[in-house]
Protein backbone atom coordinates (compact mmCIF):
# COMPACT_ATOMS: atom_id res chain seq x y z
CA UNK A 1 0.00 0.00 0.00
CA UNK A 2 2.79 2.41 0.97
CA UNK A 3 4.47 2.18 -2.52
CA UNK A 4 1.62 2.37 -4.00
CA UNK A 5 0.43 5.51 -2.48
CA UNK A 6 4.33 6.77 -3.70
CA UNK A 7 3.74 5.64 -6.96
CA UNK A 8 0.39 8.29 -6.79
CA UNK A 9 2.17 10.68 -5.65
CA UNK A 10 4.84 10.52 -7.89
CA UNK A 11 2.60 10.82 -11.10
CA UNK A 12 0.17 13.16 -9.62
CA UNK A 13 3.60 15.23 -8.84
CA UNK A 14 4.62 15.14 -12.41
CA UNK A 15 0.85 16.11 -14.06
CA UNK A 16 0.62 19.22 -11.60
CA UNK A 17 0.82 22.30 -12.06
CA UNK A 18 1.45 22.98 -8.78
CA UNK A 19 4.79 24.63 -7.84
CA UNK A 20 7.52 22.89 -6.03
CA UNK A 21 7.22 24.85 -3.01
CA UNK A 22 3.22 24.60 -2.86
CA UNK A 23 3.52 20.39 -3.19
CA UNK A 24 5.95 20.59 -0.77
CA UNK A 25 3.57 22.16 1.68
CA UNK A 26 0.78 20.01 0.63
CA UNK A 27 2.80 16.84 0.96
CA UNK A 28 4.94 17.57 3.96
CA UNK A 29 3.03 19.72 5.86
CA UNK A 30 4.84 22.73 6.13
CA UNK A 31 7.22 25.53 4.38
CA UNK A 32 10.48 25.13 5.39
CA UNK A 33 11.43 28.69 4.54
CA UNK A 34 10.01 30.60 7.63
CA UNK A 35 13.31 31.40 9.60
CA UNK A 36 14.34 34.65 9.03
CA UNK A 37 10.31 35.72 7.96
CA UNK A 38 9.43 38.94 10.23
CA UNK A 39 6.11 38.07 11.97
CA UNK A 40 3.97 39.74 9.80
CA UNK A 41 4.57 37.40 6.94
CA UNK A 42 3.30 34.36 9.18
CA UNK A 43 -0.07 32.80 7.68
CA UNK A 44 -2.46 32.29 10.93
CA UNK A 45 -3.49 30.96 13.17
CA UNK A 46 0.30 30.60 13.86
CA UNK A 47 1.50 29.82 17.79
CA UNK A 48 4.55 31.87 18.68
CA UNK A 49 6.41 32.62 21.89
CA UNK A 50 8.15 36.12 22.47
CA UNK A 51 12.27 34.33 22.95
CA UNK A 52 13.51 37.31 24.81
CA UNK A 53 10.96 37.17 27.21
CA UNK A 54 10.68 33.34 27.40
CA UNK A 55 14.73 33.74 28.62
CA UNK A 56 14.34 36.17 30.67
CA UNK A 57 11.25 34.36 32.35
CA UNK A 58 13.43 31.29 33.11
CA UNK A 59 16.56 33.45 34.03
CA UNK A 60 14.51 34.99 36.81
CA UNK A 61 12.41 31.61 38.00
CA UNK A 62 15.84 29.82 38.36
CA UNK A 63 17.53 32.17 39.60
CA UNK A 64 14.14 32.95 42.35
CA UNK A 65 14.38 29.20 43.34
CA UNK A 66 17.97 29.12 43.89
CA UNK A 67 17.85 32.30 46.13
CA UNK A 68 14.99 29.79 47.86
CA UNK A 69 17.03 27.36 48.57
CA UNK A 70 15.35 24.50 46.02
CA UNK A 71 15.72 22.40 43.33
CA UNK A 72 13.68 23.38 40.25
CA UNK A 73 12.47 20.74 38.02
CA UNK A 74 9.59 22.42 35.80
CA UNK A 75 6.57 20.56 34.73
CA UNK A 76 6.09 19.84 31.11
CA UNK A 77 3.23 19.63 30.27
CA UNK A 78 2.14 22.29 28.84
CA UNK A 79 5.45 22.97 27.62
CA UNK A 80 6.12 19.96 25.53
CA UNK A 81 9.28 21.25 23.33
CA UNK A 82 12.60 19.81 25.18
CA UNK A 83 14.85 22.92 23.54
CA UNK A 84 12.86 24.62 26.10
CA UNK A 85 13.46 22.27 29.23
CA UNK A 86 17.05 22.30 27.73
CA UNK A 87 16.95 26.17 28.55
CA UNK A 88 15.64 25.80 31.95
CA UNK A 89 18.24 22.76 32.94
CA UNK A 90 21.21 25.59 31.84
CA UNK A 91 19.50 28.25 34.03
CA UNK A 92 19.75 25.58 36.98
CA UNK A 93 16.98 23.23 36.73
CA UNK A 94 17.83 19.36 37.99
CA UNK A 95 15.27 17.53 35.78
CA UNK A 96 12.31 18.03 34.21
CA UNK A 97 8.54 16.45 35.46
CA UNK A 98 6.30 15.09 32.94
CA UNK A 99 2.34 13.97 33.55
CA UNK A 100 2.69 10.62 30.78
CA UNK A 101 5.08 7.86 30.26
CA UNK A 102 5.21 9.01 26.29
CA UNK A 103 6.25 12.44 27.26
CA UNK A 104 9.44 11.30 29.86
CA UNK A 105 10.35 9.15 26.51
CA UNK A 106 10.34 12.31 24.23
CA UNK A 107 12.66 14.22 26.81
CA UNK A 108 14.77 11.72 27.20
CA UNK A 109 15.42 11.31 23.69
CA UNK A 110 16.69 14.92 23.51
CA UNK A 111 19.37 14.22 26.67
CA UNK A 112 17.38 14.96 29.50
CA UNK A 113 18.22 12.42 31.75
CA UNK A 114 16.92 13.15 35.70
CA UNK A 115 12.78 12.82 34.71
CA UNK A 116 9.86 12.57 37.20
CA UNK A 117 6.32 11.44 35.86
CA UNK A 118 4.29 12.94 38.48
CA UNK A 119 1.20 10.51 37.64
CA UNK A 120 0.19 6.57 38.15
CA UNK A 121 2.22 4.68 35.59
CA UNK A 122 -0.60 1.56 35.00
CA UNK A 123 -0.28 -1.44 32.61
CA UNK A 124 1.77 -4.33 31.36
CA UNK A 125 3.08 -2.69 27.74
CA UNK A 126 3.85 0.99 30.19
CA UNK A 127 5.66 -1.25 32.43
CA UNK A 128 7.94 -2.57 30.10
CA UNK A 129 8.40 0.95 28.29
CA UNK A 130 9.14 2.49 31.64
CA UNK A 131 11.78 -0.10 32.73
CA UNK A 132 13.66 0.16 29.06
CA UNK A 133 13.49 3.82 29.81
CA UNK A 134 15.18 3.35 33.17
CA UNK A 135 18.36 1.86 31.11
CA UNK A 136 19.30 4.79 29.40
CA UNK A 137 17.89 8.06 32.29
CA UNK A 138 16.99 8.22 36.07
CA UNK A 139 13.26 7.80 35.61
CA UNK A 140 11.01 8.59 38.65
CA UNK A 141 7.07 7.70 38.76
CA UNK A 142 4.39 8.68 41.59
CA UNK A 143 2.50 5.56 43.50
CA UNK A 144 -0.76 6.10 45.45
CA UNK A 145 -1.42 1.95 46.41
CA UNK A 146 0.30 -1.15 46.32
CA UNK A 147 -1.64 -2.81 43.45
CA UNK A 148 1.02 -1.82 40.87
CA UNK A 149 4.27 -2.88 42.64
CA UNK A 150 4.30 -6.46 42.51
CA UNK A 151 4.36 -6.01 38.80
CA UNK A 152 6.68 -2.61 38.65
CA UNK A 153 9.16 -4.66 40.29
CA UNK A 154 8.93 -7.87 38.71
CA UNK A 155 9.35 -5.83 35.12
CA UNK A 156 12.33 -3.85 36.36
CA UNK A 157 13.93 -6.80 38.10
CA UNK A 158 13.93 -8.76 34.53
CA UNK A 159 15.56 -5.85 32.91
CA UNK A 160 17.94 -5.45 36.11
CA UNK A 161 16.89 -1.85 36.88
CA UNK A 162 15.26 0.18 39.13
CA UNK A 163 12.36 2.41 39.03
CA UNK A 164 11.98 5.39 41.26
CA UNK A 165 9.06 6.11 43.60
CA UNK A 166 7.78 8.46 44.53
CA UNK A 167 4.76 8.19 47.31
CA UNK A 168 1.86 10.88 45.85
CA UNK A 169 -0.10 12.01 48.41
CA UNK A 170 -3.22 13.99 48.67
CA UNK A 171 -3.16 17.31 50.43
CA UNK A 172 -6.65 18.73 49.58
CA UNK A 173 -6.63 18.42 45.94
CA UNK A 174 -8.67 15.54 46.24
CA UNK A 175 -7.49 13.54 42.63
CA UNK A 176 -5.11 11.20 42.95
CA UNK A 177 -2.44 10.58 46.10
CA UNK A 178 -2.71 8.37 49.38
CA UNK A 179 -3.88 10.18 52.66
CA UNK A 180 -0.64 11.41 54.04
CA UNK A 181 0.61 10.19 57.94
CA UNK A 182 0.28 6.73 58.67
CA UNK A 183 -1.30 5.13 55.00
CA UNK A 184 1.73 6.74 53.44
CA UNK A 185 4.56 5.45 55.44
CA UNK A 186 2.38 2.04 54.99
CA UNK A 187 3.26 2.39 51.35
CA UNK A 188 6.19 3.55 51.60
CA UNK A 189 7.57 0.17 53.40
CA UNK A 190 5.56 -1.88 50.85
CA UNK A 191 7.24 0.08 47.98
CA UNK A 192 10.84 -0.22 49.67
CA UNK A 193 10.52 -4.28 50.42
CA UNK A 194 9.83 -4.51 46.32
CA UNK A 195 12.83 -5.60 44.59
CA UNK A 196 13.46 -3.40 41.34
CA UNK A 197 11.63 -0.38 43.32
CA UNK A 198 13.74 2.39 44.99
CA UNK A 199 11.92 4.21 47.08
CA UNK A 200 12.97 8.01 46.52
CA UNK A 201 10.34 10.08 48.56
CA UNK A 202 6.94 12.04 48.37
CA UNK A 203 5.42 14.42 45.96
CA UNK A 204 2.02 16.60 46.27
CA UNK A 205 0.02 19.31 44.07
CA UNK A 206 -1.58 21.47 46.94
CA UNK A 207 -3.37 22.74 43.22
CA UNK A 208 -6.99 23.25 45.17
CA UNK A 209 -4.91 26.71 46.63
CA UNK A 210 -4.31 28.32 43.32
CA UNK A 211 -7.08 30.86 43.26
CA UNK A 212 -6.45 34.37 42.88
CA UNK A 213 -9.12 35.22 45.27
CA UNK A 214 -8.74 35.27 49.53
CA UNK A 215 -4.74 35.73 49.49
CA UNK A 216 -5.04 34.66 53.13
CA UNK A 217 -6.50 31.95 52.96
CA UNK A 218 -4.39 30.52 49.99
CA UNK A 219 -1.02 31.54 51.69
CA UNK A 220 -2.41 29.66 55.06
CA UNK A 221 -4.17 26.68 52.72
CA UNK A 222 -0.67 26.30 50.74
CA UNK A 223 1.30 26.26 54.29
CA UNK A 224 -1.01 23.54 55.57
CA UNK A 225 -0.93 21.41 52.41
CA UNK A 226 2.73 21.92 52.38
CA UNK A 227 3.23 20.76 55.95
CA UNK A 228 1.12 17.84 55.49
CA UNK A 229 3.53 16.54 52.95
CA UNK A 230 6.43 17.38 54.81
CA UNK A 231 4.91 15.92 58.19
CA UNK A 232 4.82 12.82 56.43
CA UNK A 233 8.34 12.88 54.48
CA UNK A 234 9.57 12.88 58.62
CA UNK A 235 7.23 9.82 59.60
CA UNK A 236 8.83 8.14 56.75
CA UNK A 237 12.28 9.05 58.00
CA UNK A 238 11.46 7.83 61.65
CA UNK A 239 10.48 4.55 60.53
CA UNK A 240 13.53 4.02 58.44
CA UNK A 241 12.67 4.34 55.15
CA UNK A 242 14.43 7.02 52.78
CA UNK A 243 12.90 10.00 52.23
CA UNK A 244 14.99 12.20 50.06
CA UNK A 245 12.50 14.02 47.47
CA UNK A 246 9.84 16.07 48.79
CA UNK A 247 8.39 17.91 45.86
CA UNK A 248 5.53 19.91 45.13
CA UNK A 249 4.83 23.41 44.02
CA UNK A 250 2.96 24.65 40.84
CA UNK A 251 3.29 28.05 39.00
CA UNK A 252 -0.33 28.57 40.77
CA UNK A 253 1.40 28.74 43.93
CA UNK A 254 5.21 28.84 43.81
CA UNK A 255 5.75 32.47 45.82
CA UNK A 256 4.72 30.55 48.69
CA UNK A 257 5.90 26.96 48.34
CA UNK A 258 9.15 27.26 47.86
CA UNK A 259 10.00 28.92 51.08
CA UNK A 260 8.15 26.54 53.16
CA UNK A 261 11.04 24.33 55.16
CA UNK A 262 11.19 20.79 54.26
CA UNK A 263 10.10 20.81 50.51
CA UNK A 264 13.39 20.08 48.70
CA UNK A 265 11.96 20.55 45.06
CA UNK A 266 9.29 22.92 42.91
CA UNK A 267 7.32 21.62 39.82
CA UNK A 268 6.19 24.78 38.42
CA UNK A 269 6.22 25.14 34.35
CA UNK A 270 3.44 27.13 33.20
CA UNK A 271 5.22 30.52 34.73
CA UNK A 272 7.95 29.99 31.83
CA UNK A 273 5.62 31.34 29.40
CA UNK A 274 2.74 32.71 31.86
CA UNK A 275 -0.31 33.55 30.35
CA UNK A 276 -3.20 34.77 31.21
CA UNK A 277 -4.76 32.16 33.72
CA UNK A 278 -1.30 31.80 35.54
CA UNK A 279 -1.88 35.60 35.62
CA UNK A 280 -4.80 35.62 37.52
CA UNK A 281 -3.20 33.39 39.89
CA UNK A 282 -0.21 35.16 40.81
CA UNK A 283 2.44 34.92 38.37
CA UNK A 284 4.32 38.05 37.65
CA UNK A 285 6.50 36.67 34.90
CA UNK A 286 6.18 38.36 31.59
CA UNK A 287 3.41 36.51 29.25
CA UNK A 288 5.48 34.85 26.73
CA UNK A 289 3.24 32.96 24.44
CA UNK A 290 0.89 34.02 21.60
CA UNK A 291 -1.70 33.06 18.76
CA UNK A 292 -0.95 35.52 15.76
CA UNK A 293 -4.80 36.06 13.94
CA UNK A 294 -5.83 37.08 10.91
CA UNK A 295 -9.72 39.09 11.05
CA UNK A 296 -11.85 37.27 8.48
CA UNK A 297 -15.32 39.28 8.81
CA UNK A 298 -16.84 42.36 10.61
CA UNK A 299 -19.96 41.63 10.12
CA UNK A 300 -20.97 44.48 12.54
CA UNK A 301 -19.18 47.26 14.35
CA UNK A 302 -19.65 45.61 17.38
CA UNK A 303 -18.46 41.93 16.51
CA UNK A 304 -15.59 40.81 14.58
CA UNK A 305 -14.47 37.25 13.11
CA UNK A 306 -10.73 35.75 13.35
CA UNK A 307 -9.45 32.32 11.92
CA UNK A 308 -8.53 31.21 15.15
CA UNK A 309 -11.33 28.92 16.54
CA UNK A 310 -11.16 26.70 19.96
CA UNK A 311 -9.07 24.06 17.71
CA UNK A 312 -6.03 26.64 17.61
CA UNK A 313 -7.25 29.35 20.60
CA UNK A 314 -9.31 27.94 23.42
CA UNK A 315 -11.80 29.74 25.55
CA UNK A 316 -11.63 27.23 28.08
CA UNK A 317 -9.79 27.69 31.51
CA UNK A 318 -9.73 31.70 30.67
CA UNK A 319 -10.42 33.82 27.99
CA UNK A 320 -7.30 34.92 25.43
CA UNK A 321 -6.78 38.55 25.39
CA UNK A 322 -6.49 40.75 22.29
CA UNK A 323 -3.34 42.63 22.19
CA UNK A 324 -3.63 46.10 22.49
CA UNK A 325 -7.23 45.84 21.69
CA UNK A 326 -9.41 48.39 23.34
CA UNK A 327 -12.68 48.34 24.02
CA UNK A 328 -12.82 44.36 24.05
CA UNK A 329 -15.99 42.99 26.22
CA UNK A 330 -15.90 38.82 25.28
CA UNK A 331 -14.45 36.33 23.21
CA UNK A 332 -15.87 33.51 22.63
CA UNK A 333 -15.00 30.21 19.73
CA UNK A 334 -16.48 27.95 18.03
CA UNK A 335 -14.61 24.95 15.98
CA UNK A 336 -13.01 27.52 13.30
CA UNK A 337 -14.48 31.08 14.34
CA UNK A 338 -12.96 32.98 17.07
CA UNK A 339 -15.10 36.05 18.32
CA UNK A 340 -14.33 38.69 19.68
CA UNK A 341 -17.35 41.27 21.04
CA UNK A 342 -16.78 45.24 21.91
CA UNK A 343 -18.59 47.15 24.36
CA UNK A 344 -19.05 49.90 21.70
CA UNK A 345 -19.03 49.74 18.19
CA UNK A 346 -15.31 49.52 16.86
CA UNK A 347 -14.11 50.13 13.09
CA UNK A 348 -10.11 50.93 13.48
CA UNK A 349 -9.87 46.90 12.86
CA UNK A 350 -10.62 45.23 9.19
CA UNK A 351 -10.28 42.56 7.22
CA UNK A 352 -7.01 41.08 6.41
CA UNK A 353 -5.57 42.54 9.50
CA UNK A 354 -3.86 40.73 11.93
CA UNK A 355 -3.08 41.01 15.39
CA UNK A 356 -1.79 38.71 18.46
CA UNK A 357 -3.51 37.28 21.23
CA UNK A 358 -1.97 36.43 24.63
CA UNK A 359 -3.27 32.80 25.11
CA UNK A 360 -5.91 32.00 28.58
CA UNK A 361 -4.47 29.07 29.50
CA UNK A 362 -0.92 27.27 27.85
CA UNK A 363 -2.10 23.81 28.66
CA UNK A 364 -5.02 23.71 26.63
CA UNK A 365 -3.74 25.68 23.58
CA UNK A 366 0.07 24.78 22.59
CA UNK A 367 -0.95 20.72 22.30
CA UNK A 368 -2.95 21.66 19.42
CA UNK A 369 -0.20 22.61 17.67
CA UNK A 370 2.37 21.28 14.96
CA UNK A 371 4.83 24.48 15.44
CA UNK A 372 6.21 26.57 17.79
CA UNK A 373 8.09 29.94 16.20
CA UNK A 374 10.29 31.35 18.47
CA UNK A 375 10.13 35.21 17.59
CA UNK A 376 12.59 37.63 18.96
CA UNK A 377 12.06 41.62 17.29
CA UNK A 378 9.57 40.50 15.00
CA UNK A 379 11.61 38.10 13.58
CA UNK A 380 10.90 34.19 13.02
CA UNK A 381 14.45 32.88 14.44
CA UNK A 382 13.71 29.37 15.38
CA UNK A 383 10.86 26.78 14.62
CA UNK A 384 10.64 24.23 17.19
CA UNK A 385 8.36 20.97 16.45
CA UNK A 386 6.22 20.69 19.08
CA UNK A 387 7.36 17.19 19.98
CA UNK A 388 5.77 16.26 23.04
CA UNK A 389 2.21 16.64 21.55
CA UNK A 390 -0.06 13.80 21.49
CA UNK A 391 1.56 11.74 23.89
CA UNK A 392 -1.06 10.52 26.30
CA UNK A 393 0.07 7.37 27.06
Amino acid sequence: MGFQYEKILVKTRENSTLSNLTWDHLTKGENVNEIGLNKSKLDTPVLWVDLDKLERNIEVLGAYFREAGVSWRPHTKGVKVPAIAHKAMAEGALGVTCAKLGEAEIMAAAGITDILIANQVVGPRKYLRLVNLCHRVDVKIAVDSDATLADLGQAAVEKRVEVGILIELNNGMNRAGVSPGVQAVVLARKVHETPGLRLCGVMAWEGHACVEEEVDWKKGEITRAVGEMVDTAQQIRRAGLPCDIVSGGGSGTYKTTPHLEGITEIQAGGAIFNDASYSTWGVSTDPALFVRVTVTSRPTPERMITDAGWKSLPVWINQPIPIGVKGVKQVTASAEHGTVIFESPNTDIQVGDTIDFMVGYTDVTLFLHDHLYGIREDVVEVVWPIQARGKLR
